[in-house]
């Protein structure tokens, strides 16, 4: 026979509610865990795609520049830079001249390429692309091996102000090139003989209706991006060089 302290023992059993059911334990846990695992599991593919975004969107001009003429526009607000590296850029080829806007002075190439045009001496005046090219030399005394855009932006002023410059998209494929002392390539080019404004440069392209350029001689430069496939050998940042050339004349001619 049990004795009393048994028996108090199996009437606090009897009393206590039923303990838990194991199987439900196991799957309420379950339940519990899978919205963390989901999302675990989201993070991770987002990641990764993070990852080959990045490396699908790496091109040509995604590369650090090396000259640096334009405030990087984070610096708007008037804070004040912490470094210059980090907060000095300069404008790429094709927005180095804008509209109504002296034209820039850039430092030669520091790969010892230069950029000339190639045009005809006269074009007629009116709204019509006039067609050209630029040449690309190597003016140093090593080879030059790298990759830059099919088309330079072409430039055209008069008395230092800018009055037209390449716009839009560019559909020029990227081109691989390798230049040894001496030796140049030439690249397609064009301009229209029109003039633009300030404002014009706040849209992706020109709209069509720009007035012609009236009668006259007028100055062409060009400016390309180069990427070398070397690392620069001076100690200078590895990056995109900025290819310029002395400007020439062409005559408008009504």
């Amino acid at each position: 026979m049990p004795s009393e302290s048994e028996l108090r023992d199996l009437l606090a059993s009897a009393d206590a509610p039923p303990g838990p059911d194991a199987r439900l334990v196991i799957a309420r846990s379950r339940r519990r865990r899978l919205p963390r695992q989901l999302a675990a599991g989201a993070v991770s593919v987002l990641a990764v795609a993070g990852i080959s975004v990045v490396a699908i969107q790496t091109s040509l001009t995604s590369q650090p520049p090396t000259t640096v003429t334009m405030l990087d526009q984070s610096t708007a607000g008037g804070a004040a830079p912490e470094s210059a590296d980090s907060t000095i850029k300069r404008a790429p080829a094709d927005r180095l001249n804008l509209c109504e806007a002296p034209v820039a002075e850039v430092a030669p190439s520091t790969l010892g390429l230069q950029l000339d045009v190639a045009f005809p001496p006269t074009a007629p005046v009116g709204t019509q692309a006039v067609a050209g090219a630029v040449r690309l030399t190597n003016t140093g005394t090593g080879t030059v091996s790298g990759t830059t855009a099919g088309a330079a932006a072409i430039t055209v002023s008069r008395d230092g102000v800018v009055l037209w410059h390449s716009n839009g998209p560019m559909d020029a494929p990227v081109r691989t090139i390798t230049l040894a002392p001496g030796e140049s390539v030439e690249l397609e080019a064009s301009f229209v003989p029109v003039i633009c404004s300030a404002g014009d440069d706040l849209s992706e392209q020109f709209r069509p209706d720009l007035p012609p350029l009236a009668a006259g001689d007028y100055a062409l430069s060009a400016a390309i991006d180069f990427l070398p496939d070397a690392p620069p050998t001076d100690g200078s940042t590895p990056g995109l060089d900025l290819v310029t050339g002395p400007r020439s004349t062409i005559t408008l001619v009504g």
